[in-house]
């Protein structure tokens, strides 16, 4: 995790900086917006901006929008101001943080922007093998596609194989190619000269040179446009990349590493995904098994999740019913270790007894057990009843809007439980609101 703290290097925000230093972030100040833009186009920024809202939150936010660069902002300040709260977050802030920290506050936005865990817990003897393998491998400088469902680890992954690599001194960048608008990523990922487009007031280096030396997470590969997967051919094989606008090459020395939640050889076959960029990727390739095919990782990473999410808020650890455990071994967990970590972290607040027991156990609207979800002929004739009379694009529809509300808005985890790229849902929502239909507003 990188910070880079806008303000003052005293008082409240430099004890924030020291509390995230503390959690594990690596920090950067900047006194000032122009200041803090001259380290952002170096390639210094990182992973998260945070701004004391006595400078102008507006004016970085307007400044990284102009510039087509991708970068988190929260706000902090101090804590009676609510008025200065409102104002950042209208302009663009994800969170607003008050003043004085508080540790806890700031370890949950820390890790709520960014998980940097390096290591693998598990048990199962699926896991078991990939990991052996993946020990083997990332020694190299081959470059690797991690493949899995939603939620299975495969960021995860790709940071464990970086932190087993001879470039583990050196940056590891990720980059979500399905978050990140299409005329926004190729300057995130190559960079931009001066002039390039209106707004480009100044050179700004790319994720490929900010990674340079180390390793660079290209996360759900398969949402990439076919121009830009073009151009990544290029740099993979020439080991150079062209800024935007750039009249000359820039050599690059990283170690590449890929992810999808989609199986890429059907997107050759179907045009979508180019046949020469796979290969290039697939020089060795870890398919992450899903927690339904790891039976023996959901108690250990239960354990797990009780213990961080306990000492997170302030909570005694408390151990997990034996009922309670085989109520878990029997969930077909469809949102894998992403849905077992939200579902015991929802235990650890509403348990009141001394242990975890089922009552405490909330699975998510969408996510059944087995037997639960397991219908009768009649129940199948009455539901498929419901579609009789409507069209295709009304069901898709219902379905679309039905999911979004049980993400509460998130678009990335509705496009991943739909199966369908981020850049599609965003195109029929856009449909859907000239329509008039209610669409949920963006979490």
């Amino acid at each position: 995790m990188r910070l880079l703290i806008i303000g003052s290097p005293t008082g409240p925000i430099k004890e924030a900086g020291q509390i995230a230093h503390s959690k594990g972030a690596h920090v950067t100040y900047a006194e000032t917006v122009t200041e803090a833009m001259k380290i952002i186009r170096a390639g210094h920024s990182g992973d998260l901006a945070m701004i004391d809202v006595v400078h102008d939150v507006s004016e970085l936010i307007k400044s990284l929008e102009q510039e087509h660069i991708s970068l988190p902002v929260v706000a902090c300040g101090i804590e009676v101001d609510s008025e200065a709260a409102v104002n950042a977050i209208k302009s663009g802030a994800k969170e607003y943080i008050p003043m004085p920290p508080d540790a806890e506050l700031i370890a949950a936005v820390l890790q709520a922007i960014t998980d940097n865990s390096k290591s693998f817990i598990f048990n199962d003897e699926s896991m078991k093998k990939v990991i052996e393998l993946a020990d083997r491998v990332a020694p190299s400088d081959a470059s690797i596609l991690v493949t899995g469902e939603s939620g299975t680890g495969k960021e995860v992954m790709a940071n464990y194989i970086h932190s087993k690599s001879k470039r583990a001194s050196k940056s590891f960048v990720s980059v979500n190619c399905a978050a990140i608008p299409e005329n926004l990523l190729e300057s995130e990922l190559f960079g931009h000269e001066k002039g390039a487009f209106t707004g480009a007031v100044s050179k700004r280096v790319g994720k490929f040179e900010a990674a340079n030396g180390g390793t660079l997470l290209l996360d759900e590969i398969s949402e990439m446009d076919p121009r830009l997967q073009a151009k990544l051919l290029r740099a993979i094989q020439e080991r150079e990349i062209d800024r935007v606008g750039g009249t000359k090459p820039v050599k690059v020395d990283i170690r590449l590493i890929a992810t999808s939640n989609r199986d890429l050889a059907e997107a050759v076959k179907e045009g979508v995904f180019r046949e020469d960029l796979y290969f290039r990727l697939n020089v060795f390739h870890f398919d992450l098994p899903p927690l339904r095919k790891r039976p023996n990782d959901v108690d250990i990473l239960s354990k797990h999740f009780v213990k961080k999410y306990s000492e997170l808020n302030g909570l005694k650890t408390k151990p997990i019913a034996k009922e309670t455990l085989e109520m878990l071994q029997s969930h077909s967990w469809p949102g894998n270790v992403r849905e077992l970590e939200n579902t015991m972290h929802r235990a650890i607040l509403l348990e009141q007894e001394n242990s975890i027991t089922p009552d405490a156990i909330m699975f998510s609207a969408s996510s059944k057990n087995d037997e639960s979800s397991a219908q009768t002929a009649e129940e199948d004739d009455e539901n498929s009843a419901s579609f009789v009379g409507k069209t295709v694009a009304n069901v898709e529809q219902d379905l679309i809007i039905d999911t979004l509300k049980h993400c509460l808005g998130n678009r990335t985890h509705a496009s991943h439980m739909l199966g369908i790229s981020i850049r599609t849902l965003r195109n029929k929502l856009r449909l859907y609101s000239e329509e008039g239909v209610n669409v949920p507003p963006a979490s």
